[in-house]
């Protein structure tokens, strides 16, 4: 039976972190009690929508009396504390990486796979960001004519890295030395990849978009290939897909598929210039397609353009979700 919870964020301070406590705000999720945690050297009285509260650093005993965590912290956090807090009777959302492959770790997107709640053992896995937007993207085109292969190419906005990633572009913007990098190239008037992941050349985020989707989508033997770049935009990912189906489609065949699923907006005009920008999802939710258009190389092709906030939707949106549906159905450990 849903309840008001008591609630952790852990990375408070940090961009996504931030963005939770605002989209458990703005969406009036049933909070009995908000604690907010970071690193010890952000711990300390900080105002979240002009409210003031304690920001504490973790502990062994952090999580008695949590309900519902919601981790934004980093990949050692996640791997440290979130058995700890799992112990303590409390159920995890995180938004980092070490979790998402893990078999025993559903990995979710609540339009796509929420089925994959049911029978977690406590940890639940908020996908990578840009996976979140094609696989709204994905989905309802699988259901309807099968996926033969799928082809992307991102455009990754630089808060993607979080604050750093900010910072060090609007640093180099006002000619000024950044203070810390995410990359050694320039990323002001330039484009730059993801680290590397290893020797097959592929970077660390083209390996979990590979990777990610099959899992959500429930579909090992997916074709897919990535090539992912940030591009010197503060806010917003944008990701040209090609998609090669199994079924033959109309051009309206797919606009009807996209439209009537949730989570998406369709914003497709082929003789105006209304199309999908990250300006136009900032600070918003949906998933945003256009551009959809017949690809004419292959026998049933089709080029989409899809844009969504990657900090709302493709992280801090994406956990409330998946906490609000955890207490919608019964599924909190103290419950089971």
């Amino acid at each position: 039976m849903k309840r008001n919870l008591n609630i952790a964020v852990v990375g408070a301070t940090g961009l996504v972190g931030k963005t939770v406590i605002k989209v458990l705000d703005e969406t009036n999720f049933p909070i009995n009690k908000l604690s907010l945690f970071a690193s010890e050297r952000s711990s300390g009285e900080k105002v979240f929508n002009n409210n003031t509260y304690k920001v504490r650093s973790l502990s062994q005993d952090s999580f008695r009396g949590i309900d519902i965590a919601i981790f934004s912290a980093g990949a050692y956090v996640s791997e440290n504390f979130a058995p700890i807090a799992v112990e303590s009777g409390c159920v995890v959302v995180d938004n980092g990486s070490f979790w998402r492959m893990n078999p025993n770790v559903p990995l979710v997107v609540p339009e796509i796979n929420p089925e994959d709640l049911i029978n977690h053992q406590g940890i639940i896995a908020n996908p990578n960001c840009s996976t979140i937007q094609l696989v709204i993207a994905l989905k309802p085109i699988h259901e309807k004519f099968g996926l033969k292969r799928v082809i992307v190419s991102t455009y990754q906005s630089v808060s993607g890295a979080g604050q750093k990633g900010i910072d060090q572009l609007l640093s180099e913007l006002e000619g000024k030395k950044p203070e810390s990098r995410i990359s050694d190239h320039p990323l002001a008037f330039n484009t730059v990849f993801h680290p590397f992941s290893g020797d097959d050349g592929h970077t660390v985020e083209e390996v979990k978009m590979m990777q990610e989707p099959a899992k959500i989508l429930h579909y090992p033997d997916l074709r897919i290939a990535i090539t992912c770049v940030r591009i010197p935009v503060i806010g917003g990912h944008g990701e040209s897909v090609n998609i090669e189906t199994e079924l033959p489609f109309t051009i309206n065949d797919i606009k009807d598929t996209l439209r009537d699923f949730k989570g998406i907006e369709l914003t497709d005009n082929s003789i105006s210039e209304d199309y999908p920008t990250p300006r136009k999802a900032k600070k918003t939710d949906p998933v945003y397609i256009g551009r959809i258009r017949k690809d004419t190389t292959v026998e049933n092709g089709i080029n989409l353009w899809i844009v969504a906030d990657n900090i709302r939707k493709g992280a801090a949106t994406n956990a409330v979700q998946i906490a609000k549906m955890l207490n919608d159905k019964d599924l909190l450990l103290n419950n089971q």
